[in-house]
């Protein structure tokens, strides 16, 4: 078989998760949904989002980079 310079895609089969938030946190989310459609001249649902808040989140974490590298 030859070697090809693209390696295999990683598995991207998305996992659901269901979580339960406080309501001032439900709120904080709905108004930054409000203000990122202000921003970007789309809504977007918080559920939408919130995956791309955390990855957001986690690349900016340094020890938690540094963390998992080990």
């Amino acid at each position: 078989m030859p070697e090809l310079k693209l390696a295999q895609l990683p598995d991207r089969t998305p996992v659901k998760l269901g979580i339960s938030v406080m309501p001032d946190l439900h709120q904080a989310l709905v108004d930054y949904a409000a203000l990122y459609a202000q921003s970007y001249g789309r809504e977007e649902p918080v559920a939408d989002l919130i995956p791309a808040m955390l990855a957001a989140f986690l690349e900016s974490d340094r020890a938690f980079s540094k963390g998992r590298s080990k």
